[in-house]
């Protein structure tokens, strides 16, 4: 009968091999990237929060000595990027912008993704500073213009939104409501569209954060009313829906996530080279260009953020009767 032997030679063999398996992680870790990382912005190219995440990714490519490129995935309400991540590998090659939209949407209408139990938040970085624009040429000039046109008009006065149950539609209907008038919502993909049809004259007004800001000041547009919890520095004369009375507030953070089971020292390194890149001027100017302030949170609190918000969109939604029925 023949005898299992293990030679010294076998045990050495043995020993390299299994050394070299447990070091396979942490040599993938150290690569890290070795191709390109997509970074997803679930709007359309040209709006601001394009330009936005670019000047993020081109930070964020120098911070971790590799290549971010940008994709856009705009429309369904700025959740693509989320239904993306849900179905991808959590190595750190996908990542994408997360807007305060894959917090509510879920509670208006059937998602592909659980936004509780998909996403690995990364960090937080920053927020939207948004507000309602009208043409230049109109002859509303206030919210109480708004407001005494559309009791005279149910439903007569259209605005633009990024997109149905996006924050700058159901703001406007929030404020709406408490105004007690009927506005028309014309949804559209995203800012870049969306002002192009205020501009065109197929809509009288556009809610959006500030990629209405070159219109603006540009005297093309006018900016009635902003919706943030104080006024804005870049335009202090502007007032909020919260001083006009309607108890409207919505300052809007996001940030970055991944996929579901990423390793805790890759979020660690992306956490840490995100929050550099709030340092970066690039981004900075950007931000200011933007009126967007840093709004920075780790990846442990930006995952409470997430948790607690997703409560409270649900009691929003189910306040305003726009729960999806079970």
């Amino acid at each position: 009968m023949t005898q299992n032997r293990i030679t010294r030679r076998d045990f050495i063999k043995a020993s390299v091999a299994a050394g070299a398996t447990i070091a396979v992680p942490s040599l993938a870790q150290a690569q890290y990237p070795n191709r390109p990382v997509r970074l997803l912005c679930p709007w359309p190219a040209g709006g601001s929060t394009d330009v936005v995440m670019r000047a993020f990714g081109d930070s964020l490519s120098k911070q971790l000595g590799g290549t971010v490129v940008i994709e856009n995935k705009p429309g369904a309400g700025g959740i693509l990027g989320a239904v993306e991540l849900s179905n991808a590998r959590p190595d750190g090659y996908t990542l994408s912008q997360l807007p305060l939209g894959i917090f509510r949407l879920p509670h208006m209408q059937k998602v592909a993704f659980d936004p509780m139990k998909d996403l690995t938040y990364i960090a937080c970085l920053t927020g939207y500073t948004f507000g309602l624009v009208v043409r230049a040429d109109s002859p509303i000039k206030s919210v109480k213009d708004l407001v005494e046109y559309a009791k005279q008009n149910p439903d007569g006065f259209s605005y633009g939104s990024t997109g149905t149950g996006t924050t700058p539609h159901l703001v406007v209907e929030q404020f709406a409501k408490r105004a007690g008038i009927k506005l028309l919502h014309i949804p559209f993909k995203g800012n870049a569209d969306g002002m192009q049809g205020l501009l065109g004259g197929h809509v009288m007004a556009h809610s959006d954060a500030t990629g209405w800001a070159s219109a603006v000041e540009a005297g093309r547009a006018r900016l009635l009313v902003t919706y943030g919890s104080k006024r804005t520095k870049r335009w202090p004369n502007v007032p909020t829906l919260q001083e006009l009375g309607y108890q409207t507030v919505s300052d809007s953070p996001f940030g970055i996530g991944g996929p579901k089971g990423m390793d805790p020292a890759l979020v660690t390194r992306l956490q840490d080279a995100l929050k550099k890149t709030l340092e970066d001027p690039l981004v900075v100017s950007t931000l200011e260009k933007f009126d967007q302030p840093i709004i920075y949170m780790d990846s442990a609190t930006y995952t409470k953020f997430a948790q607690d918000t997703f409560k409270e969109e649900k009691e929003l939604i189910e306040s305003m009767g726009l729960a999806r029925k079970a």
